[in-house]
């Protein structure tokens, strides 16, 4: 009973030990600033092609009503 017990402390201090030694070690290493890198063409994201993707989406929600809605077929003979 009693191994079981240093075995229960000993993951249990590992456990709480194991941020502080990743975090040690990353500060070992230099700070490096990351920098923007400079773009000499800009591209618009948004446009002519927003107004078409709501058309199709408007349409595939349409047609999926009207396919649903038109089973009017009777499951019996």
């Amino acid at each position: 009973m009693n191994l079981g017990k240093l075995a229960a402390g000993f993951a249990a201090v590992s456990l709480a030990a194991a941020p502080v030694a990743a975090q040690a070690a990353n500060s070992a290493v230099p700070a490096v600033e990351r920098v923007a890198a400079t773009s000499t063409s800009s591209e618009q994201l948004e446009g002519e092609n927003g107004i078409l993707i709501a058309i199709l989406a408007a349409a595939a929600v349409i047609a999926g009503i009207i396919i649903i809605a038109d089973d009017d077929d009777p499951t019996s003979p």
